[in-house]
């Protein structure tokens, strides 16, 4: 008598529990995987009927010694769970398959019969042809340069972090330099049905992510060589007063300031260099001039030269004192201090003390004064005479300057009235 619970081939009575073939067309009609493909017929059964696969969750694909008791239930949970959790995620996997196998089960026969079995050597070739190819870094390294040769992080307090958005172990802010350059290939994914345009315009986008990324990092390194960071937050002004350089002149500073663009192009000590150089030229070419001087005036040794400037010092001294004297007097006299801008004139010691008021007040020079005064004079004396003169007073005399000293002469007594 048949066993309870156990299915039998109608036509040759072998089990059949884990797998066999029922006729869909036939009642009671199932048949094992041998005399289903021999074509076996019982009573009505027919060949060419329909049939359904009917698994009893125990039919092993690769054979129970090969397999180890893997069951087609657990192969279909298998396949399932390396397409949900991915390749290498064998806790999670053995967790789909059930809890009568290990992850290190899962794994060795995941790779045994799927990947070195005859399966994997029939659907996977032996080298796979890789159509894209890396335009991320030439020389072979990371994406990013700060990977390779980190610098270290900034030597700022808490608080100037987060003022800054600054994240110290991973030397970035939290607001970047083009901030949405990773838009870029956020969206991008490799397939290998891609066509040649698609994959010359994701290089593109690589291209321009990557150079987007070393722009990003030579702003940072510009930063940190010229000591941005602190500059920013006032510490540089601290470092400064601790080492002291050299007094940097005005035009120093305002070329400088011209010469800025040129950071990006020069590093910190390269461009500290230039103007240390610049100055020295401007130290040489004054001792050039210098040296020039000297031998103008004769000089041909530099022990002379000591001589020569305690002279020379010594003149400049008494022309001060000069200047300060002369200065003094003009202070206590008032009047030569009022002829200061015409008191070097010639002519000016030919005038009285009124006339160097006139001329003084007018801006007009002493010598062009006296010949206006002459040429007045003359033209007065010959009409009292009854001589015709035509008056040729000189251009500059304007009518303003020629009334006010026709005035000053008749108030003089040097012309009569009628004649003014």
């Amino acid at each position: 008598m048949a066993e309870l619970g156990k299915k039998y081939c109608v036509y040759c009575l072998a089990e059949v529990s884990s797998l066999r073939f029922r006729c869909t067309e036939c009642a009671d009609i199932e048949l094992c995987p041998d005399c289903f493909s021999a074509g076996a017929e019982i009573g009505p059964h027919r060949r060419w009927h329909g049939y359904q696969l009917v698994d009893g969750g125990r039919f092993t694909l690769w054979g129970a010694e090969a397999e180890g008791g893997w069951s087609s239930r657990e192969e279909q949970l298998l396949l399932d769970a390396i397409e949900q959790f991915g390749f290498g995620n064998w806790e999670d996997m053995a967790a789909h398959v059930g809890a009568s196998r290990t992850p290190q089960e899962v794994m060795e026969h995941y790779v045994s019969m799927y990947i070195h079995g005859n399966l994997g050597k029939a659907c996977i070739p032996d080298t796979i042809p890789n159509r894209v190819t890396d335009h991320t870094c030439p020389s072979g390294g990371p994406l990013s340069p700060s990977l390779t040769t980190p610098l270290p992080p900034l030597d700022i307090s808490v608080a100037e972090q987060q003022q800054l958005g600054y994240m110290p172990l991973r030397d970035d802010y939290e607001i970047e330099y083009d901030q949405d350059a990773e838009t870029l290939i956020s969206g991008l994914s490799v397939n290998y049905d891609d066509d040649d345009v698609e994959i010359e315009l994701k290089r593109a986008h690589v291209d321009m992510y990557v150079r987007k990324l070393k722009e990003r990092q030579r702003r940072k390194n510009i930063a940190r060589d010229y000591n941005l960071v602190p500059a920013f937050l006032g510490k540089e002004k601290k470092e400064k007063e601790k080492a002291p350089k050299r007094k940097i002149t005005k035009e120093e500073k305002e070329l400088r300031l011209k010469l800025r663009p040129l950071y990006q192009f020069m590093s910190c000590k390269e461009f500290e260099d230039f103007f240390e150089n610049m100055h020295k030229e401007r130290i040489l070419r004054a001792k050039i001039r210098e040296l020039q001087r000297y031998r103008r005036n004769g000089i041909t040794k530099m022990e002379e030269s000591a001589e020569y400037e305690a002279a020379r010092h010594k003149r400049e001294k008494r022309k001060e004192n000069k200047n300060i004297a002369s200065s003094k007097r003009g202070k206590e006299d008032g009047k030569e201090g009022e002829f200061a801008a015409i008191e070097n004139l010639p002519g000016f010691e030919l005038l009285s003390d009124r006339e160097k008021v006139l001329c003084s007040s007018l801006n007009l020079s002493p010598a062009r004064y006296l010949t206006v005064k002459t040429i007045i004079i003359k033209d007065h004396l010959q009409k009292r005479q009854g001589i015709p003169s035509k008056s040729r007073l000189p251009s500059y005399l304007d009518k303003v300057l020629k009334k006010r000293i026709l005035n000053f002469l008749t108030e003089s007594g040097w012309i009569s009235r009628d004649a003014s």
